[in-house]
């Protein structure tokens, strides 16, 4: 029996505690279909620049988000080395691709095949969390309520296939709320258990990957937007370079504000952060969409949807600058640097203030004018962080030698 277990590797049990763990390859392997799933949806969205391209957007990135997060969890808290886990992530990737199939399938069966890879995926995520309970006892009463909320979605689901627009539409949102409520309902659970659930640093590290993943499509939009205008001339090559450092700016405000920080303890603590991340990536990812047509919407102003994109630019960037501003909330500072957070609030606040100003002004304002204002604020931002930080280190160090020094 023993020798089977390390073979088949049943799920470790949730009350067992693990010292800090390195990424695996097998995650990093998993996170790569994720890749493809994300860029498909940002591909239909930039060929769909309108509001129902982007409902579609919000439901398959946060369903997309959803899978990724449980199955990322799952491997967190259950993984082992086994036989078992590695099957239970290959099919999850093979779902995963599958969805990407079908919503890039333009044909007349598409809603439907779409609707079965979900129902398909929907299912699949109620076995995961299910099935830990047949090795572990206290998994089993601490899973009913994933268990039964996550077949109530799956029950909509299969109502949609008996509905029309817009109420499929309608169920389909119905059902992310449901997927996204067991951590609220689970938390008395686990304070009778005299349990809790902390993010764990690998799990951050994971959710800083994923958010690689939406950076790299913000890129891949600015790439996109400038090689698609034909003629490249030196305002061209101006704005690309500047679209560029703008990525960079937002690359650095997230991963020095968020990134390697620990999230206050607690089950709902860590749950709002992970539900933070959601409106953060998907400002991000809509800016990259926006990115890949704002060149196109400048050099061709009669172009559809052309002001629609450059106030899209603007607002998804402010959304998710907003997204870090809430996720501070949520997260741990050394010592020292705690009430500085508070301080980074506010300057985001006004950050996020000017930069709407700005795009209220990009309908009269140069292409190339705008990013330059929108690249300053940002830069300012970073510069004045970075100045208080210093200021407190300074202060830190100088207390230290004063306590060292004789007296």
């Amino acid at each position: 029996m023993k020798l089977r277990n390390a073979w088949w590797g049943p799920p470790k049990k949730f009350s067992t505690e693990f010292e800090d763990r390195k990424v695996s390859c097998l995650e990093l392997f998993y996170d790569l279909v994720y890749v493809i799933a994300i860029s498909r949806i940002t591909h239909h969205l930039a060929e769909h620049p309108d509001v129902t391209g982007l409902l579609d957007y919000t439901y398959f990135f946060v369903m997309i988000f959803w899978g990724w997060l449980n199955g990322s969890l799952y491997h967190d808290l259950h993984g082992t080395s086994g036989v078992r886990t590695s099957l239970m992530t290959l099919w999850q990737m093979m779902i995963v691709a599958g969805l990407v199939v079908t919503v890039n399938n333009s044909g007349e069966n598409m809603l439907f095949n779409i609707t079965i890879c979900v129902m398909i995926m929907q299912l699949y995520i109620t076995y995961l969390w299910w099935s830990v309970g047949i090795y572990d006892k206290v998994h089993r009463r601490l899973n009913r309520p994933w268990t039964v909320i996550y077949l109530s979605s799956f029950a909509l689901m299969v109502l949609t296939l008996f509905l029309e627009q817009p109420y499929i539409r309608i169920v389909f949102y119905l059902t992310l709320v449901l997927n996204y409520l067991p951590p609220f309902v689970v938390q008395n659970l686990l304070r009778r258990e005299s349990s809790d659930f902390n993010l764990s640093s690998s799990m951050a590290e994971r959710m800083g990957l994923f958010t690689i993943i939406i950076f790299g499509e913000t890129i891949l939009g600015v790439v996109t937007g400038t090689s698609e205008l034909g003629k490249l001339n030196w305002e061209v090559w101006i704005n690309f370079g500047l679209s560029i450092m703008i990525v960079f700016a937002l690359w650095w405000i997230f991963f020095s504000l968020v990134s390697d920080r620990p999230c206050r303890p607690g089950y709902v603590n860590s749950h709002k952060m992970e539900l933070l991340y959601i409106p953060t990536l998907m400002g991000l990812g809509v800016t990259g969409v926006a990115f890949s047509s704002l060149f196109q919407g400048h050099t061709h102003p009669e172009t559809e949807n052309a002001y629609l994109l450059k106030v899209g630019f603007g607002v998804a960037m402010c959304l998710f600058l907003t997204g870090i501003t809430l996720m501070l909330t949520f997260l741990e500072y050394p010592d020292g640097y705690q009430n500085s957070k508070r301080s980074i609030q506010k300057r985001l606040a006004i950050t996020i203030a000017v930069l709407l100003l700005a795009t209220c002004l990009n309908i009269v304002l140069d292409l190339g004018i705008y990013l330059m204002i929108v690249l300053g604020v940002l830069v300012i931002f970073i510069l004045t962080v970075q100045a208080s930080w210093l200021k407190i280190e300074a202060g830190i160090i100088a207390n230290t030698n004063e306590q060292h020094s004789p007296t």
